[in-house]
């Protein structure tokens, strides 16, 4: 994944952790860069914005310039973070029973345009992260000022730690990546957009660790849209309440 060359570090993204087709899942590369920063997003949030789509199995330059660190690919360059002084507002805490009732009204199940997704695609147990965001019910007490939430619960599968057994932050930003999108779908008149919005930017700041093999509320909410940017929140909650991690991001829509 990553390996010092002389001075210059590089990423390697490893196709089990993609996104698009061809390209590395925004919520996974914004938080292997933010665990590069001092304080790796523990700290402090990391603001990670993704200007063009990291392709797989290839190895890229990662340079810190200044307090930030870019990703680039030759002259271009595709992902930068940064540390930012604010404070995530998460979304409310869902109970986990209530999470996993709501992944039944996941849309995903019946039509997935990035059916391949580390973290929300279809893929066999084990191999992504099957978090699966559907519409928590209304009569659950869990909207705030009228908000709509999806939920999903997140058992953790058991293969995704590193070396020393600890799940990486990089695997809980993706479980804080697309539920801000698909918080979204039930904003468009046919519940899904022609096109799929693509991650533009993702701020994320982790409290505490995950486990493998727990259960975990991860719970999302829309918030708003200027044109072709839609904004969201996400977070991870134990299921005691307790709060695991926050983001919030700005998905793009492409033209057309």
């Amino acid at each position: 994944m990553t390996a010092a060359a002389g001075l210059q570090t590089v990423l390697t993204v490893p196709k089990r952790f993609r996104g698009p087709e061809g390209t590395a899942n925004g919520g996974w590369i914004a938080g292997t860069l933010a665990g590069t920063l001092t304080g790796g997003g523990h700290d402090s949030p990391v603001e990670v914005t993704l200007r063009r789509p990291v392709p797989l199995e290839s190895e890229l330059p990662v340079e810190h310039v200044g307090n930030a660190v870019v990703l680039s690919q030759g002259d271009d360059h595709l992902v930068e973070a940064i540390p930012v002084a604010e404070t995530l507002t998460p979304p409310p805490f869902v109970r986990f029973t209530d999470a996993a009732r709501a992944e039944a009204g996941f849309p995903g199940r019946h039509g997935h345009a990035i059916a391949g997704c580390f973290a929300c695609g279809l893929r066999e147990p084990g191999d992504g992260l099957r978090i699966f965001p559907g519409p928590v019910d209304n009569t659950m007490d869990n909207q705030v000022d009228g908000a709509e939430l999806v939920a999903a619960g997140w058992r953790v599968p058991f293969n995704v730690t590193d070396e020393h057994g600890v799940v990486p932050d990089s695997i809980i930003w993706a479980a804080l990546d697309c539920a801000t999108g698909w918080a979204h779908y039930r904003s468009f008149p046919d519940r899904r957009p022609i096109q799929p919005p693509l991650l533009g930017r993702l701020t994320g700041q982790v409290f505490r660790r995950v486990y493998p093999m727990g259960r975990y509320s991860v719970v999302a909410r829309a918030e708003g849209r200027d044109g072709r940017k839609l904004f969201g929140t996400s977070a991870v909650y134990e299921v005691d309440g307790a709060l695991v991690a926050a983001a919030k991001a700005t998905w793009i829509l492409p033209r057309g």
